[in-house]
């Protein structure tokens, strides 16, 4: 038994008295703007002022830096159970790795950073960090949460927190008529934007005013946008969802999700699900995020292009009975995406004309393209949501948000996008 078994107080708190970056890295926060100049093992105050630094910067040194013992650049991956104790209960800021870990911290910093959090907070899946919001929320609570959301989501919600006494009501949140599902014993509302699979957009600053004016908490899965396209916080959001397989990892090489937030008292608790519930991820799964992390800026950025032009190209299709790209004007929320993103990231939507028997040719004959569930990755992936992602939702619920047989979703990787067009129109011949 571990010594976090024994007691109510957070170990991930009790670090030796330190200040600055070192700090940061220990306990899974790192302010916005700013470099952490510690390392693991670095117990040197640091103190000097920090200036600002723009988010390609941050994603490859916020959270980290050399580590003081050897010079090592990269993050070590720390393979351990446990640490050693000077003495009972004397520790150098570590008991043991299902509640700390000093490669899953620095993970943290950085994703707080390129968020603009406080509070980082790593699971070893994006469900499993849903599944710790929802068990903040408490019995007997109430959340609203948006119509179009992940067919993972809506499962878990429905078929495992509402048999704990959590109660949930799905609506569209792009008008203001969700504010009739507010309930006395509401405590939070969920919001994904853009929306899997329909990418539909919805105004987070105005929701956010709302939900605040009658005390609920704002959670944002950021998973579609990233931090690079996309800034709940600055926007109203209390706390930050996501799952770190997709954009944040981008390699497909790995299964993480996170919460992030400026609420301390959220973050406590929710840490104290973490550890509690053991729902934390392994250090390698950790570095190859903050591997990834990296280069999220230049991948964003490639991404986004591909799915532009990609997107233009299905748009005057004539297989193509619809294009949904938040970066066509065609798109119902263009304005809100071009005013509360800063680009489009690489995700379309499209419907084929011939319904399933059509969708099903097409995605049988891609090449390039890998029929696939998940998003996010280098590669480019496709696939069906009514069969794959969403097939959870029942089925008239999935008539009532517009996923039909002939919808198809696509994650536009970062070949070179002649290839991918290439592809497309070669599966459309099939």
């Amino acid at each position: 038994m571990s010594s976090d078994d024994t007691k109510d107080t957070q170990p991930w708190n009790k670090v030796p008295a330190e200040t600055g970056a070192s700090a940061q890295l220990k306990t899974g926060a790192a302010s916005v703007n700013t470099l952490d100049e510690g390392g693991p093992g670095d117990t040197l105050p640091r103190q000097q002022a920090k200036p600002a630094y723009k988010f390609e910067t941050l994603a490859i040194h916020a959270g980290q830096s050399p580590d003081p013992s050897n010079g090592a650049v990269n993050t070590p991956v720390y393979f351990t159970s446990t640490y050693a104790q000077a003495a009972p209960g004397v520790t150098q800021g570590y008991d043991y790795s299902r509640v700390n870990n000093p490669t899953r911290f620095a993970l943290e910093g950085n994703l707080a950073a390129l968020e603009g959090g406080k509070h980082g907070i790593c699971f070893a899946s994006g469900c499993a960090a849903t599944a710790a919001l929802a068990h903040w929320m408490g019995p007997d609570s109430h959340m609203v949460v948006c119509d179009d959301v992940y067919g993972g989501t809506y499962r878990m919600f429905t078929r495992v927190f509402e048999e704990a006494r959590r109660s949930f009501t799905f609506c569209d949140l792009t008008n203001d008529g969700w504010l009739d599902a507010v309930q006395p014993n509401t405590k939070a509302i969920w919001i994904e934007t853009p929306t899997n699979p329909l990418l539909k957009l919805i105004d987070i600053e105005a929701v956010a005013k709302a939900a605040h004016a009658k005390g609920i908490t704002v959670i944002v899965d950021n998973t579609f946008a990233s931090p690079y396209f996309q800034k709940p916080f600055e926007l109203g959001a209390d706390v930050v969802v996501h799952s770190c397989t997709k954009y944040l990892g981008g390699h497909s090489d790995v299964i993480m999700g996170a919460v992030i937030t400026n609420d301390d008292a959220i973050a406590e608790k929710v840490r104290f699900i973490n550890k509690t519930t053991g729902g934390t991820p392994g250090p390698m799964d950790c570095f190859l995020v903050l591997r990834g992390t990296k280069t999220l800026p230049v991948r964003m950025d490639r991404h986004a292009a591909n799915a532009a032009k990609i997107a233009d190209w299905l748009a005057v299709h004539p297989k193509v009975e619809k294009t949904i790209f938040p970066g066509l004007e065609s798109h119902p929320q263009h304005a809100l995406a071009k005013r509360q993103m800063s680009g489009y990231s690489g995700m379309i939507s499209f419907v084929i004309k011939g319904g399933l028997p059509a969708a099903k040719t097409f995605l049988s004959a891609v090449k390039v393209f890998t029929l696939a569930e998940s998003l996010g990755g280098v590669e480019s992936l496709i696939e069906h949501p009514a069969i794959m992602t969403h097939a959870s939702v029942p089925a008239e619920i999935r008539a009532e948000l517009g996923i039909d047989d002939g919808l198809i979703r696509i994650s536009v990787g970062i070949e070179h996008v002649d290839d991918l067009i290439t592809d497309l129109a070669q599966a459309f011949e099939a």
